[in-house]
């Protein structure tokens, strides 16, 4: 009862209904859970200090959305890698387009929500636009993006039905009222640190399931733009779909608990052990990516290529991994010529490398900054 209760409908099924937020009675906040929500804030804060040494903090932040954006849609099912997606944005043809274009989707959506947020609070508009956004023109169109639910929906395996489902969230006159609770509850907040609060939002949101589809990727959107809302983290680096997808069981397991027994605590803990190892990883991704930018940078001027061209071919790099010698004219603003120069002096000292094998509309790969961030990347 402390999470809510499976009500009685009159179709004959049972749907949970959540209670709202903060839960009653309160968090037992013991020391374990202290001691790890303070390793975690003393985390971020190191990642927020790691970060403004990158080479160019943006564009890398650009890489890390397309980063979270695959693995969130990885979770749900979408077979690609993160060379699949950056061979789509540098031209060339890719076979699972489908795939793709989902993960495209969710960087849009990521960037948006990023970019709306510095003039509008969090909201239940924001996150139908969001919605809407994900499932532009991919698998679930149909399913009323943009649009909280209409019709009851229900987790299962396949064939399944509103009698043997997993788990049946609350029906859509229901679905408005937790909702609003929600809402809320994000701006009113409550005696929590805010990765408490965010833990918490995120559990009421899967249960509540507000979509007809994509709820998953909905959720794990508003982790971020939540943390960034409240000031939490100071630049959208913190994701956590890589922990959830090496976790994924009991990442299930665990919100199943929560509804079954109330349990609040144990989800919160999984939480911040998630909040830890994520941001531990993204220390050290940002820690090697330091590096060899540094040995790049060495590597340029002991080999006699140094110039401001070669500067910029490099930082681009970080930002844009696959290019083609056209990308590099257009880029760095030269001739084709002095493109094609670089390009040959970078793939004659093993900085990057020709990945398609032909002589024509061949591309280069930074293959060393490929394989620090695509960790944990390929298809389930």
């Amino acid at each position: 009862m402390r999470s809510g209760q499976y009500i009685q409908q009159i179709a004959g099924y049972k749907a949970f209904i959540p209670k709202p937020l903060p839960p009653e009675p309160p968090l037992v906040c013991d020391d374990e859970l202290r001691e790890k929500l303070r390793h975690a804030m003393q985390l971020l804060s190191q990642l927020d200090g790691f970060s403004y040494a990158l080479p160019n903090i943006e564009l890398f932040i650009a890489m890390y959305v397309k980063k979270e954006a695959l693995l969130s849609s990885q979770i749900e099912g979408t077979q690609a890698s993160l060379e699949n997606v950056l061979e789509f944005e540098s031209g060339m043809p890719v076979e699972n387009l489908a795939d793709i274009e989902e993960v495209i989707n969710y960087i849009k959506a990521l960037n948006y929500g990023i970019k709306r947020l510095e003039h509008f609070p969090m909201s239940l508009r924001l996150i139908k636009e969001l919605h809407a956004i994900l499932l532009d023109q991919v698998r679930g169109k149909n399913k009323t993006p943009g649009e909280f639910k209409r019709s009851q929906n229900w987790i299962g395996a396949p064939g399944s039905t509103l009698h043997t489902a997993f788990f049946v969230p609350p029906p859509p006159d229901e679905t408005m009222k937790a909702l609003a609770d929600l809402e809320k509850y994000m701006h009113e907040g409550s005696i929590y640190a805010k990765l408490i609060d965010c833990a918490l939002i995120h559990y009421q949101f899967e249960t509540i399931h507000p979509f007809l589809d994509g709820n998953g990727r909905v959720g794990r959107l508003l982790i971020t733009l939540y943390l960034l809302w409240k000031g939490t983290v100071k630049k959208p680096f913190l994701y956590l779909s890589y922990f959830f997808k090496k976790n994924r069981q009991e990442y299930y397991d665990r919100l199943t608990m929560t509804r079954q027994s109330g349990n609040y605590e144990q989800w919160v803990l999984f939480f911040i052990r998630g909040v830890i190892e994520t941001a531990q990883s993204a220390i050290e991704d940002t820690k090697s990516i330091l590096a060899l930018q540094q040995e790049h940078q060495n590597l340029i001027i002991e080999r006699g290529i140094a110039s401001p061209y070669a500067y910029k071919l490099l930082y681009h790099l970080f930002s844009a991994p696959i290019v083609s010698i056209k990308d590099t004219q257009v880029s760095l603003k030269i001739t084709y010529p002095t493109a094609s120069h670089l390009i040959t002096q970078f793939v004659n000292n093993d900085i990057i490398r020709e990945m398609t094998g032909k002589k024509r509309s061949r591309r280069f790969a930074y293959t060393r900054y490929l394989s620090i961030l695509s960790e944990g990347t390929q298809p389930l």
